[in-house]
């Protein structure tokens, strides 16, 4: 009999997702808590051991990695800053409600929120001109953040404004903090353990942009700059949005004056000021204009 071709590739065994659906579900004796009648790989409480820890590692890293290959994703570009900063627009309202309110401590606050709103806004614009002239790449460049709101928000934001995709990596927090409206859905994704996620922000990313922030974003910017100073990562910029922010948050100069950092480590970023200096940063770094790729893509400002 001359075998068919189906037949060549017939699965031997039925698939893991066939079983878990027919597996039957424990009953009389076997249905109690301590019973092991399950299905290993959809024992929650099983997998939940302490001594599975090194699976749930794996699983972190394997699910974003493969959705990711799955949906073409090759390069990101990383946005970090506070999730504390609001909109101009929710600065505003912050700002009338605090007038109203008579409280000269809440003044001073929704004032300052408001001044910082504007990195809110050039967030937004960074990421709708990352997502628009990236378009022209051989290799589209996708925004990624944290996936909350803030910096987050307005980074995830722009790249939805002008049609395109990006990624949020959120993580469990014990205040939830769910993610903002504007991500991908097949892109966002969510992480117990922050090395995990520290790895997925890294593993893509052609650059890291920073925008003013507090613990979160200096471990971010301190841990990619360390990866770039001893090796570990290759040489990608680094932008820092704000230097006013920045040079009265950090005293370099004191690192390089005491011989904790060396002089040139100071180059390993730059300072940016708005969306389009950041664009063009990264633009003269990567020689798109030279060799082409974004040919036209300068000509139009948002």
């Amino acid at each position: 009999m001359t075998a068919r071709p189906s037949d060549l590739t017939a699965r031997n065994f039925p698939s893991a997702a066939l079983d878990a659906q027919q597996a039957a579900q424990p009953t009389g004796r076997y249905a109690g808590p301590e019973s092991s009648y399950r299905l290993a790989f959809t024992d929650t409480d099983f997998l939940l051991r302490e001594e599975l820890r090194p699976v749930r590692m794996q699983l972190e890293l394997l699910k974003p990695e493969m959705v990711q290959q799955e949906l073409g994703i090759e390069s990101t570009i990383v946005i970090f800053g506070s999730a504390r900063i609001p909109s101009p627009e929710q600065a505003e309202e912050r700002l009338q409600a605090a007038r109203a309110s008579g409280d000269a401590t809440a003044l001073r606050r929704a004032e300052t929120a408001q001044q910082m709103s504007r990195y809110y806004d050039e967030a937004r614009r960074f990421a709708r001109l990352v997502t628009e002239r990236s378009k022209a790449l051989a290799t589209p460049i996708t925004v990624c953040t944290g996936g909350g709101p803030g910096i987050m928000e307005a980074g995830n934001r722009g790249a939805w404004e002008v049609g395109g995709q990006s990624l949020g990596l959120n993580i469990v927090l014990p205040h939830e903090q769910a993610p903002n409206p504007y991500i991908t859905p097949e892109l966002c994704f969510q992480f117990h353990y922050f090395a995990l996620r520290k790895m997925h922000f890294v593993m893509r990313s052609v650059a890291l942009v920073c925008f003013p922030g507090g613990f979160g974003t200096l471990d971010e910017l301190f841990e990619t700059l360390t990866l770039i100073q001893t090796g570990k990562s290759r040489r990608r910029p680094v932008l820092l949005f704000g230097r006013d922010f920045w040079e009265k948050l950090i005293d370099l100069q004191h690192l390089v004056d005491t011989g904790m950092i060396s002089p040139d480590d100071v180059h390993l970023f730059q300072y940016v000021e708005s969306a389009e200096e950041a664009w063009h940063k990264l633009a003269e770094h990567y020689a798109f204009e030279a060799r082409g790729d974004a040919e036209g893509a300068f000509a139009d400002e948002i």
